[in-house]
């Protein structure tokens, strides 16, 4: 089976696994993190069918969703490749960027470690999605899927968490800007992704300031 149906494939399969998704982890997200990861991969020397694949199943099943098992979303995609006749080299590396893009796996020192240009450009293509104004839109979605507070001055932001306490945090909406968006201009590896990166988060400095005056009566 040629590249081009494999990846028509993957999307029909990839929206009918998630068309009941939470909103900021549905297919319209995955359409982003693909057209993101392809606009980076413009200025990369990377494998464009891996990259494609990788970032089409990377949330194929999200861990947040399944009590935190990290294991079902590489069997999904691993089972899904295989019926599509795809190398075990390409199906390999694709795995092991979802077992690799996390932002919670960058709390494990000691964990395995994987590392290619593939996995660089997908990561940041998944983690511009997670800031800026659609970054915010995310952030409070998934706040209101698990009924947290949107803010809290008394619930400081955790910013020394281990990996377990970073999956099971119930820290109001706002604790996450500090926690993890704020913090992800510095962590892009790729210089488009770092460009992106800059503007958005400049969005979103901007944003926090308008909600403390908001929130505080200020003019």
């Amino acid at each position: 089976m040629n590249e081009e149906k494999v990846i028509e494939n993957t999307i029909l399969f990839v929206k009918e696994e998630l068309k009941d998704a939470e909103g900021g982890h549905d297919w319209f997200h995955i359409e982003r993190v693909f057209k993101n990861a392809i606009l980076i991969s413009r200025e990369e020397d990377v494998n464009v069918f891996v990259v494609s694949l990788a970032a089409l199943l990377h949330d194929i099943a999200d861990p947040k969703f399944y009590n935190g098992d990290e294991t079902i979303g590489p069997k999904l995609a691993t089972e899904f490749l295989e019926k599509q006749k795809v190398n075990k080299e390409t199906i390999l590396h694709v795995v092991n960027i979802i077992n690799h893009i996390s932002y919670k796996n960058s709390f494990d020192k000691n964990g395995e470690k994987f590392t290619s240009k593939e996995l660089e450009v997908v990561q940041d293509a998944d983690r511009l999605d997670a800031i800026g104004a659609i970054g915010i839109a995310r952030c409070f979605n998934y706040g209101g899927f698990k009924n947290r507070a949107l803010y809290n001055p008394e619930i400081l932001p955790n910013l020394n968490m281990t990996k377990e306490e970073y999956k099971k945090s119930s820290a109001p909406t706002i604790n996450h800007f500090y926690e993890k968006l704020l913090l992800l201009k510095d962590k892009m590896n790729t210089d488009s992704g770092k460009k992106i990166a800059m503007q958005r988060h400049e969005f979103m400095e901007k944003y926090l300031e308008q909600f403390y005056n908001e929130w505080n009566g200020v003019k």
